[in-house]
């Protein structure tokens, strides 16, 4: 029997109480009973939409209490092992020390899952992983899931991806060394889902759409073949782009149940598909995108998927295309919303009564659903044709693109010598990335903005006041280059699409990006321009509060692309291309209001990256075409930063270099300084030497440990000194202990 179901679901719950829930146990206001309610509460609502929703199995395994490759670490007892803790005693308050550190321990790294905004945590390879884990949770929630009497499938991250992710710590040659005893782990988990007549396992493996060398190759041909073997009933799930050719071929050969593609993101797959998978075995087809927010076009979609019907019957089964962790709940929460905009989106409710009606479309009764069809088809005519999405003056600037110069008047070291004169600075100048802390008083009152309580001129006057403050600590502190604090930004984003044309917000479209850390990614829907400055006034004010140079804060155009939900009807680099313009204007009043140092942000420049490396170059081309366009017209004495975080930057260090930034801030306190090993940035750089999502504390010692250790890699006179990130999510009680003592360790080094 034909299928429908979806690889995943959100877990943080539709008001974000799982979110709530976290930090409130961290604080110790609930217990770790408490906490496992809510968890609990949250997957039963998800089951009962997908139920609702008609999907023939409830897909079990998904949920996480921070993220899911650590929850696979615990479940099958691969914790680094730093931590000494009994891979089979893990309770909740140990899993948070290893996602978020404590006193005694440093958290685990975090990077990009994939091409996604999503943060997992970092595997931590040895030989002394003992793989002997404790399942219960799993366990638990595959006993809560039989209360609701439909199919189960339950969801494991495969144990090619989980070694593939992590970093060997010490004492291996090759990830691939801990595979044998990985996959006894793997069959003691299975055996136990047999026992509990589990009929389908969801196994993950994304990393099949990478270029893989032969050694990973043929570890998947000898591990599935193996585990086929002891368990037929698993759907090797891969997603976020095709399968390559080399793959394909022997995977089909493969003694498993199916195979799940992504058909939105690896469109060019389907013909081998089509053409050569066997007949007897399922294909499971994510034609409706778990990634994005635009409604499917359903016509689009059936005609797409009839040639499979034809070949493949009952055996094709229609899915989303990867998990909707990367979307939000539920459109139903958006009253605000323009309706001819709205009729345009689908949060992951309406993924799955898509999904549905596909499959009807093949499977059931089609003249119960046609109206859907002819709705559908409708709404994609009228966007099309619609006035909100295309602005003649914006595509006339994009044509004209081709003649602005991106490169700067001098080199860099001409440069250098002017900026130093212009800024007069120390040696190791100390700055934070942009953000201070978003307190609760500072949300109030930008809700009492937005929600009309108070007027403009009283939240001007209030956020004034604010900027005043932290301007003050920041001098009591010590701080050589400051910033205003963004009391006034709700994100890095979404502040900025709120003022530039093309952008649409939500009020409710809540999205995971790691732990308890939730975003509200605006969506782009059509061309993007800069109607009002944005930013200049507010930055102006600051730097008239001190005789040090205050840093003009601004979102770069790939993070403003990668961080929203980006339109579907035209090109990346267009859309890219478009904010760089409206970025561009934006520093040139910077620059003209007498800021002598302008931070455009690019935290997002390498998730981007396409997943196969023979793609990277034509990207990695327009993206920093994008990023010098913003600023390339500026004066000498005008510096430019740029900051990156949680992605491995190493292998584009050729690109970075391009961008041309007179400096640039990176993460490197979670890995201990490891990124500059081979980190070769030829002008200025600052290492991070604090870790902002953990509430750990560092001394004077420690802080002076990462800077020497900085100074082994980097020339004094090019190091710049900095947290790892932005500290909006801290105290100010942590965050003035930590300023103090970076403060110090400078001035000792000094």
């Amino acid at each position: 029997m034909s299928v429908a179901h979806v690889l995943g679901f959100p877990r943080i719950g539709s008001n974000r109480e799982l979110k709530f829930a976290m930090e409130s146990f961290w604080i110790k206001k609930i217990n770790e009973k408490s906490l496992r309610d809510i968890g609990k509460e949250i997957c039963l609502i998800n089951w009962d939409a997908q139920i609702n929703s008609n999907m023939d199995y409830i897909t079990v395994g998904d949920f996480s209490w921070y993220d899911h490759v650590l929850s696979t670490l615990v479940l099958f007892g691969a914790i680094p092992t730093r931590f000494k803790f009994n891979p089979r005693k893990i309770n909740l308050r140990k899993y948070y020390i290893m996602a978020r550190g404590d006193k005694n321990h440093l958290a685990m790294e975090m990077t990009k899952w994939f091409n996604t905004n999503y943060h997992y945590l970092v595997p931590e390879w040895s030989p002394d992983i003992l793989f002997k884990g404790d399942a219960t949770w799993l366990f638990e929630e595959i006993f809560n899931a039989y209360t609701k009497d439909k199919k189960i499938k339950v969801v494991l991250l495969g144990p090619l991806t989980l070694l593939y992710l992590g970093k060997i710590k010490y004492g291996l040659s090759h990830k691939l060394d801990l595979l044998p005893k990985l996959l006894i782990s793997y069959k003691n988990i299975i055996r136990r889902l047999k026992r509990k007549d589990i009929s389908l396992i969801q196994i993950e493996e994304p990393i099949l759409t990478l270029e893989l060398d032969n050694l990973w190759l043929d570890a998947f041909k000898k591990t599935y073949i193996e585990l086929g073997n002891y368990y037929p009933f698993l759907l090797l799930t891969t997603y976020f782009d095709s399968i390559n050719k080399e793959n394909f071929f022997y995977l089909k050969e493969l003694p498993i149940y199916g195979i799940h593609i992504d058909a939105v993101y690896g469109n060019s797959q389907l013909k081998n598909f089509l053409k050569f998978w066997p007949i007897n075995k399922i294909l499971s087809i994510g034609i409706v995108d778990g990634r994005n927010i635009w409604r499917s076009d359903l016509k689009s979609a059936f005609f797409k998927l009839r040639p499979f019907y034809k070949k493949f019957g009952n055996k094709l089964w229609i899915s989303s295309s990867c998990s909707c962790l990367h979307v939000p709940i539920d459109l139903k929460y958006e009253k605000f919303i323009d309706s001819e905009i709205k009729s345009w989106l689908s949060f992951t409710i309406q993924k799955l009564d898509e999904i549905f009606i596909i499959k009807e479309a093949f499977f059931g009764n089609f003249y119960k659903i046609i109206k859907y069809f002819i709705s559908s088809e409708k709404i994609v005519k009228s966007k099309k044709k619609s006035i909100r999405i295309h602005n003649n003056l914006v595509k006339i600037a994009i044509d004209k693109i081709q003649k602005i110069n991106i490169n700067r008047n001098s080199t860099f070291t001409k440069r250098i010598v002017i900026q130093k004169k212009n800024l007069n600075l120390p040696n190791f100048p100390i700055t934070t990335i942009g953000s201070f802390p978003q307190t609760s008083k500072i949300r109030k009152l930008r809700f009492n903005y937005k929600s009309g309580r108070i007027g403009y001129l009283e939240y001007l006057k209030k956020i004034k006041k604010e900027i005043h403050f932290v301007i003050k600590k920041q001098e009591e502190f010590g701080l050589d280059v400051l910033v205003h604090g963004e009391s006034e930004r709700n994100d890095m984003v979404e502040f900025f699409g709120e003022q530039l044309s093309g952008f649409g917000f939500t009020f409710n479209g809540w999205v995971q990006s790691y732990g308890s850390r939730c975003v509200k990614p605006p969506f782009i829907y059509g061309d993007v321009y800069r109607p009002k400055v944005m930013t200049t006034y507010l930055s102006e004010f600051a730097q008239s509060l001190t005789k040090k140079p205050v840093k003009g804060m601004l979102t770069g155009p790939i993070t403003m692309l990668f961080w929203s939900f980006v339109r579907n009807d035209q090109e990346k680099r267009i859309t890219a291309l478009q904010i760089a313009l409206a970025l561009r204007k934006e520093v040139r009043d910077l620059e003209k209001a007498g800021i002598s140092i302008i931070q455009i942000d690019e935290p997002a420049l390498r998730e981007g990256l396409p997943l196969k490396k023979s793609k990277w170059k034509e990207y990695l081309k327009w993206a920093i075409y994008a990023f010098k366009i913003t600023f390339s017209f500026v004066n000498d004495k005008t510096q430019i930063h740029t900051h990156m975080c949680y992605s491995e930057f190493n292998d584009i260090l050729n690109w970075i270099i391009k961008m041309d930034a007179d400096v640039i801030t990176i993460e490197t306190a979670k890995s201990n300084m490891k990124l500059l090993n081979n980190f070769n940035y030829p002008n200025d750089i600052g290492p991070g030497i604090y870790d902002i999502h953990s509430p750990r504390i560092p001394n004077v010692k420690e802080i002076s440990n990462l800077i020497n250790k900085a100074r082994n890699f980097i020339p004094d006179k090019n190091l710049w000194i900095n947290p790892d990130c932005g500290l909006k999510t801290r105290s100010w009680k942590e965050i003035s202990s930590v300023l103090t003592n970076i403060v110090k360790s400078v001035k000792n080094i000094r």
